[in-house]
C-alpha cells in the first residue's frame, strides 16, 4: 500500500483544473444507456467508480465507447429491453453506481447479483432494497443487507408511493431509476432536500417529471417529485461539470495556507451541493463565484479562493445533505479555526465509504487536535490564536485512510496545513473519484510525496 507524507506548504497559486462531477457521471452514464439514439458525454471523470458504472451498463446492453476527442459515446437501450448480464456485476467501489443500478433492475425482468470491494462490501445496502422491492422485485443480501446483493426484477411493476425515511439522493434516484420503467405516476417524498442531478438530468432526456417543494413545519424544505413511467427518454448531449466535492479539497487548502491565491474554473454550483460554501462564510471565508452559466441544466461557475483566518462554525444539521462529502474536509478547516466548532445531527458518516466520524477523531487527534467523538457527530477545539503557529494544527503524527478517499484527501489536506508533516497509511484508493489529485495538488504549491511499496519516493527514482 502506497502511504504519502503531506508536508507544509508555502502560498498555494495558479489554476486547479478539477476532474468531472462523480455523482452527474454516474447518472450520464446511466441514463444515456436508457435513451433512444447516441447520446455524447464531455467531461465525464474518469476515475474507477465511474468506469465501473461504465462496464455495467455495457453489461446491460448500451454501447459505450470514449471517443478520441476525450468525449464518450453512449448508445442506449429502452429500459424494458435491458440485457441479462452474463456474469455479476462488479462496481469495485463504486457506492452511488450500486446503489442507483439496483433501482433500474428492480423493474427489469432479469435476476442480477451485484459485488464490489472490501469497502464497499462492508456498506449496507437495506436503504436502498426496501423501496425498490415495493415494486415487486425480489432482494437476497449478505447479513446486515450487504454486499453481494441479488435482485429478481420484477417484469410487472406496478406505480409506487414512498417518503424516503433518512434524506439521500442515492435512495431516492433508485427510485425513480425504478419508477421509469413502471407504468403510471410514481412519487416520492423527500423530508429535506438533497442533490437534485437525477431530477435535472431526467428532465433533460425528455422523462415526464415535476418537482414540488414542500415547507416543513420547523421551517425546513422537503420536495414531492412525480414521475411518468414508460415515458421514452431521448439521447442528447451532456457536458458534466467539474466536481464540486473534488474542488472542496484546493479550496480549503488555499484558504487555510497563508499568502494563497487559486481559481477553480468550471465547477457545479447547484445549490444542493454547495453548503460547504456557506459554511465557511459563516466562518469567515471569502470566495467569489465568477463567470456563472448553466449547461444541461447544471449550474456552473469559476471559484476565486484567497487565503483567510477562519472563526469556529456551529451548523445547522440540516444543512449535512447539502455537503455530506466534504464533512471530513470541513473537519480539518475547522481545527485551524479559532474557536470551538460542534458538529451534529451526521450519523450518515458512519456508513460511508468509512466511519467517517471515528476515522477522523482518531487521525486529528493523532496530529494534536483537541477533538471530542460524539454519537452523531463531533467536537472539534481549533488551533487559531491557541497553539504556536496561529491556526496550524501540529501535525507530525501517522493516519489511516480506512479505504476512504476523502478521509485520505482530507488528511493531505491538514498536512499541507499543518506545523509538522502528515503520513497518510495509503493514497491509491484516492483515484476512484479524484485521479492525479497529487500531481496537481503539488503544482499548486503542496508538498506530498507518495511512497512505493519499498518506501521510496517516487521523485527519487
Amino acid at each position: 500500500m502506497p502511504a504519502c507524507v503531506s508536508s507544509q506548504a508555502t502560498a498555494l497559486k495558479g489554476t486547479a483544473k478539477i476532474p468531472g462531477d462523480k455523482s452527474i457521471s454516474h447518472r450520464a452514464l446511466i441514463f444515456a444507456a436508457l435513451a433512444s439514439g447516441e447520446s455524447r458525454i464531455e467531461g465525464l471523470l474518469e476515475g474507477e467508480d465511474v468506469l465501473h458504472t461504465a462496464d455495467a451498463v455495457r453489461a446491460l446492453g448500451a454501447r459505450v465507447a470514449r471517443d478520441g476527442q476525450g468525449g464518450w459515446r453512449v448508445t442506449g437501450v429502452a429500459p424494458g429491453r435491458l440485457s441479462q448480464p452474463a456474469a455479476p456485476l462488479q462496481m469495485g467501489n463504486s457506492g452511488t453506481g450500486a446503489r442507483l443500478l439496483m433501482g433500474l433492475v428492480a423493474t427489469q425482468p432479469m435476476r442480477v447479483t451485484f459485488i464490489g470491494d472490501d469497502s464497499l462490501s462492508r456498506r449496507p445496502m437495506g436503504r436502498i432494497l426496501e423501496p425498490v422491492s415495493l415494486f415487486g422485485a425480489e432482494t437476497e443480501s449478505a447479513e446486515g443487507g450487504r454486499l453481494p446483493v441479488t435482485i429478481t426484477g420484477t417484469g410487472d411493476p406496478a406505480p409506487q408511493s414512498y417518503e424516503v425515511p433518512v434524506p439521500s439522493a442515492q435512495v431516492k434516484s433508485a427510485f425513480l431509476l425504478a419508477a421509469l420503467n413502471t407504468p403510471g405516476i410514481s412519487s416520492l417524498i423527500e423530508p429535506l432536500e438533497t442533490r437534485d442531478h437525477s431530477e435535472r438530468m431526467l428532465a433533460a432526456f425528455g422523462a415526464d417529471i415535476t418537482v414540488e417543494q414542500q415547507q416543513n413545519k420547523d421551517g425546513t424544505c422537503g420536495r414531492r417529485i412525480e414521475i411518468t413511467g414508460k415515458t421514452p427518454l431521448t439521447a442528447t448531449k451532456i457536458i458534466v461539470p467539474r466536481d464540486f466535492s473534488s474542488a472542496a479539497f484546493p479550496l480549503v487548502a488555499a484558504l487555510l495556507v497563508p499568502g494563497s491565491d487559486i481559481v477553480i474554473p468550471g465547477v457545479g454550483i447547484n445549490p444542493l451541493r454547495t453548503g460547504l460554501l456557506e459554511i465557511l462564510g459563516h466562518m469567515g471565508a471569502v470566495i467569489g463565484i465568477v463567470n456563472q452559466r448553466e449547461e444541461a441544466g447544471e449550474p456552473i461557475g469559476d471559484l476565486h479562493v484567497k487565503s483567510g483566518g477562519l472563526k469556529a462554525v456551529t451548523p445547522d444539521a440540516a444543512l449535512a445533505p447539502r455537503l455530506i462529502d466534504e464533512y471530513p474536509l470541513l473537519f480539518v478547516a475547522a481545527a485551524s479555526a479559532s474557536g470551538t466548532s460542534v458538529f451534529r445531527g451526521l450519523g450518515e458518516l458512519r456508513v460511508k465509504e468509512s466511519d467517517r466520524i471515528s476515522a477522523m477523531v482518531a487521525g486529528l487527534a493523532a496530529n494534536g487536535v483537541a477533538v471530542e467523538e460524539l454519537e452523531d457527530g463531533l467536537v472539534i477545539e481549533g488551533c487559531g490564536g491557541i497553539l504556536p503557529g496561529g491556526g496550524r494544527p501540529p501535525g507530525g503524527g501517522s493516519v489511516a485512510a480506512h479505504g476512504d478517499h476523502r478521509v485520505a484527501m482530507a488528511f493531505l489536506v491538514l498536512g499541507a496545513v499543518a506545523q509538522n508533516p502528515v503520513t497518510l497509511d495509503d493514497a491509491a484508493m484516492i483515484a476512484t473519484s479524484f485521479p492525479g489529485f497529487i500531481e496537481l495538488m503539488n503544482g499548486l504549491g503542496c508538498r506530498m510525496v507518495q511512497q512505493s511499496a519499498a518506501g521510496v519516493s517516487r521523485n527519487e527514482r
